[in-house]
């Protein structure tokens, strides 16, 4: 078999880091469906390793976390009916932390929306973090235990509590619409996080370029993970080109430039090479838990 040079390999990524399918892909470029799908696998361990090693000791002054919801061969609903599902079907969510300043992806994982899930995710931000932060979520119970264990008092922790209503008085007619948020209501959990910079805005923002950049995240489609490894695998390729690749708009630079962790801008062919230096150490293992579910 052939195999794939820097420049293909870089130009299949960029494709799917721009939110395009794998069968797309295979028309546009000739490469087998595949071959595609294995340089995902490659690509996400590899920077799934990156990140790990990488994105540490930043200096963040307000972080927002927040969960996305997406499911894996099937709804949850129709799992236990569904021929063939592979452990790990049904909803899939992933946590991300994000510096609201540099707009960094500062920690992510992909799993359940449990409290054992929500204690991982905390345990691994606040390993990333150089200082006292000021945090703020929504109102997911199950941060109150994970945030406490995870940083202690050592942090200035406030949730966004979103008030939901019917939209107009309407009936459930709006079945593809939000609910009409009606209110918030800021709650002060520990410390004394300060009330203008209580806010989910940004990483709600990012739920929507992760939509966008990522093909398994669009709704009513037939392009949901049928595996969650491979999910979490589009996960770590998306952070990895959304914080040391993607310009941001606002900044004018990449995130990893605005927080410090990079000092120079990436290119797609840049994580192209991770690929390929992962390749010369054979047997090396990426930081995946059960069920290829990732932390980073």
């Amino acid at each position: 078999m052939n195999k794939l040079t820097i420049e293909e390999r870089a130009r299949i990524l960029h494709l799917l880091c721009e939110g395009m399918s794998i069968r797309a892909i295979t028309r546009l470029t000739g490469a087998s469906k595949n071959t595609v799908a294995k340089l995902l696998i490659d690509a996400g361990k590899a920077c799934a390793i990156y990140h790990d090693a990488n994105v540490r000791n930043v200096k963040a002054a307000h972080v927002q976390v927040d969960e996305i919801w997406s499911f894996t061969y099937a709804k949850q609903k129709n799992v236990a009916t569904a021929k063939d599902a592979p452990e790990g079907a049904g909803d899939t969510w992933t946590w991300t932390a994000l510096d609201a300043d540099s707009k960094m992806i500062l920690s992510y994982l992909v799993g359940g929306r449990d409290a054992e899930y929500a204690m991982w995710f905390m345990d691994d931000l606040v390993s990333r973090l150089a200082n006292r932060v000021q945090l703020t979520s929504d109102g997911h119970s199950a941060y109150l235990e994970a945030v406490e264990g995870a940083f202690g008092a050592d942090v200035d922790f406030a949730q966004l509590v979103k008030l939901y209503g019917s939209e107009g008085g309407k009936s459930s007619e709006v079945r593809y619409s939000p609910a009409e948020c009606t209110g918030i209501r800021k709650r002060t959990v520990e410390g004394k996080p300060d009330a203008a910079h209580v806010s989910t805005s940004y990483v709600e923002r990012q739920n929507l370029t992760m939509r966008m950049h990522m093909r398994r995240f669009t709704r009513l489609t037939n392009a949901f993970s049928k595996k969650v490894e491979n999910h979490a695998h589009a996960v770590a390729l998306h952070m990895m080109y959304y914080n040391f690749v993607r310009i941001h708009k606002t900044l004018r630079v990449t995130p990893a430039m605005a927080a410090g962790v990079s000092d120079r801008l990436w290119e797609i062919a840049d994580i192209a090479k991770l690929v390929e230096d992962a390749e010369m150490k054979p047997g090396k293992r990426g930081p995946y838990k059960k069920h290829g579910q990732i932390s980073n």
